[in-house]
């Protein structure tokens, strides 16, 4: 009988992930269409800004204007579907959670979507000119002509500020792993030195080989780490609290 219920509250757990997920799934495609409406004004912005200072783009392939539109409107509708995402998962989270848990972990929403803006423009303000003006100093060195491809230059630039703006939201992901008892300060502080070492990787491997950048990338990632850490304690303190009052 104990198997059997088992087995039944698995399935409802499936049957209410897979509800979850369709709701995501349905909510980035109207995202997405929204992104195909924005994404002529969008390039547009970015050619202008890279025209004025002196930059032309080309097309190699007849593929490549299409790419690029494809890849601007999902990057948008990822953009504008990530609060409806994590909501989403808090929902699927929260029956799981005392009345104070569902409470405090619903502003992780606005927060987690704040970090990855911030972590957008940390990486399309600050690091990607630092790679843009490292190669294009090789290729004067080499005493060769630059000539930018649309669509290289655009996945380029999304491969880099995309990515960065997950890696943002660290704290947000610590804290509500801590709160649902996942993770621990402990553990965090146990593989610091472990995730100092993947961090300076990561920066060292998405940045042109000079100190100056690697340092400029390193550091924010480690802050974020060390941030994470005093966040989950608070979030364990309030966590024992609440498991106490129970």
């Amino acid at each position: 009988m104990v198997d059997q219920d088992k087995s039944m509250t698995l399935v409802s757990h499936l049957e209410e992930l897979r509800k979850r997920i369709i709701w995501i799934i349905l909510f980035f495609v109207v995202a997405l269409v929204v992104g195909f409406m924005l994404t002529d004004p969008v390039i547009r912005y970015f050619t202008d800004e890279l025209k004025a200072k002196g930059v032309t783009f080309n097309v190699f392939r007849l593929s490549d204007a299409l790419r690029v539109y494809m890849q601007f409107a999902f990057a948008i509708g990822i953009t504008l579907s990530l609060p409806f995402a994590l909501y989403q998962i808090w929902r699927f989270v929260a029956p799981g959670l005392t009345k104070r848990e569902r409470k405090a972990t619903i502003w992780f929403i606005p927060f987690a979507f704040i970090l990855f803006l911030l972590g957008v423009s940390f990486a399309y303000f600050i690091l990607f000119p630092m790679v843009v003006t490292f190669l294009s100093n090789i290729s004067k060195q080499l005493g060769v002509v630059e000539v930018y491809g649309i669509a290289q230059y655009f996945s380029f630039m999304l491969n880099i500020v995309i990515p960065f703006g997950i890696v943002f939201e660290l704290p947000v992901v610590v804290v509500f792993l801590t709160r649902l008892g996942i993770i621990t300060p402990k553990l965090l502080i146990k593989i610091r030195k472990l995730a100092y070492f993947v961090l300076i990787i990561v920066a060292v491997t998405i940045t042109p080989p000079e100190p100056m950048s690697d340092i400029l990338v390193s550091v924010p990632l480690i802050l974020l780490y060390e941030i994470s850490i005093m966040l989950s304690k608070v979030a364990s303190k309030k966590r024992q609290q609440a498991l106490e009052e129970i």
